[in-house]
Order: C-alpha cells, then structure tokens, then sequence
C-alpha cells in the first residue's frame, strides 16, 4: 500500500491528477477526515482541491508515482 500527503491547488492540477489516476488498473482513493473518494472522480477530487488530503493506492504505474511525487506535500 501506498500513502502520500498531496494538495491538488488549481483545476489544472485536479484534471492532471485524475487522467494520471484513470490509466491506472488499480483503485486510488483520496481521504480527507473521515471521507473517502475515488481518485478517477473529476467531481469527487474537485470537492477536496486546495486541502491537504492522503492519496492511497496499491499498484504501480510510473507515470502515476510521478503526479503523486509532484504534488506531495513537504
């Protein structure tokens, strides 16, 4: 499993952040207090953009790991 702190600030970064997730063949969710969402949901990741919230996902994808690493919270 893995886990990182991300923050999502513009819209660009949310439409980035979810075509990255919709490639991937695993699920992603984003957890923001004790909600739950789908990280290929445009709409659900726009509702959290600009909180700092944990991405969660199992599997690899390259391309994916780099959107996660580019918008990781320090």
């Amino acid at each position: 499993m893995k886990e990182t702190i991300i923050r999502l600030n513009e819209t660009s970064d949310v439409q980035e952040f979810v075509k990255a997730a919709e490639n991937c063949d695993f699920d992603i969710n984003l957890i923001y207090r004790h909600m739950f969402i789908d990280g290929k949901s445009i709409l659900g990741v726009l509702g959290l953009m600009m909180n700092d919230m944990k991405v969660s996902y199992k599997g690899d994808n390259p391309v994916f790991d780099q959107v996660v690493r580019k918008y990781a919270v320090a």
